[in-house]
């Protein structure tokens, strides 16, 4: 009888052990997952201020996605060194998803976005709170055999806080293009109201000066094509902006000027929706 109840206590004692293990295991299991990265570098400007996660709950795909959350505002991304060939372009995309994205400044050049860490290079910034959508950065390799290709919450311009989500991430490899028509997009901006140093500076362009511009466009087009003789044609979209520019860059040596990020916002949507090859802007920036 003892030896039948001692056989049966091993017996219980092994199962409990057992199902200890599989919950370990479990567990263990999880939180690999959650923090398996895939050789993606962490990275962050205000060290330790940010939540790196592999999220199984908020997904694109059937894959995890990777998310990074800042309750303070910081520059923080994912990166991962890819080899590449030089003097190449490359296209690279991934579907982001946001909430309460918030930059420093009103800067339209930080947020949730992909860039080539350690350069400028950078795809459209996503603000705000806002369901999966793609992005893509076209870049150029130039002279280099590797580049750190970045998604990124903040950004070389501003930092950013809330959270956001990546996934499917892609890298395409471009090749030569023969196509002879080239596509531009023309943006001007009707009216430029900046403060700059506490002065109020409100600037218009006129319709003679929207003229100007159209009649010049279009011996661009003529230019283009007379100039090529028949090998290259221009095509230019121009859109004309009720929405003012509100924004000027400053350089110590140059001065104010048009950066990208001052009219991003404004332009952004038209870009993503077309396949310009070149993109003009145009705004009055003295009387």
């Amino acid at each position: 009888m003892a030896r039948k109840e001692k056989s049966l206590l091993g017996r219980v004692s092994y199962i409990v052990t057992v199902i200890i293990l599989c919950i370990l295991v479990y567990y263990a299991y999880q939180y690999y997952q959650s923090n398996n990265f895939n050789d993606f570098v962490r990275s962050e400007a205000n060290l330790y201020t940010s939540k790196f996660k592999r999220d199984d709950e908020v997904k694109y795909s059937d894959k995890r996605s990777y998310s990074i959350e800042s309750n303070e505002y910081n520059d923080a991304m994912f990166y991962k060194e890819v080899k590449v060939k030089k003097n190449q372009p490359y296209k690279v995309t991934c579907m982001v998803k946001t909430e309460n994205v918030e930059v420093e400044n009103g800067n339209s050049g930080a947020g949730a976005h992909i860039s080539i860490e350690g350069t400028t290079e950078r795809s459209v910034a996503v603000q705000g709170t806002s369901d999966w959508q793609k992005i893509e950065l076209i870049f150029n390799s130039k002279d280099r055999d590797t580049v750190n290709i970045g998604f990124r919450l903040g950004g070389n311009l501003g930092e950013a806080k809330g959270k956001a989500w990546f996934s499917d991430f892609t890298l395409e490899e471009g090749g030569s293009e023969n196509n002879s028509n080239w596509d531009f997009a023309c943006f001007i901006f009707k009216t430029t109201n900046v403060n700059i140093n506490n002065n109020q500076i409100n600037l218009e362009v006129t319709n003679s000066d929207i003229r100007d511009i159209e009649n010049t466009i279009s011996r661009f087009e003529n230019s283009c094509y007379t100039l090529s003789e028949g090998k290259m044609t221009a095509n230019c979209d121009i859109y004309e902006l009720d929405t003012p520019l509100s924004k000027l860059s400053y350089d110590e040596e140059f001065g104010y000027y048009v950066a990208p990020e001052d009219v991003e916002s404004q332009i952004k949507d038209t870009i993503s929706n077309n396949n310009y090859d070149h993109i003009f802007v145009v705004v009055r920036l003295r009387r």
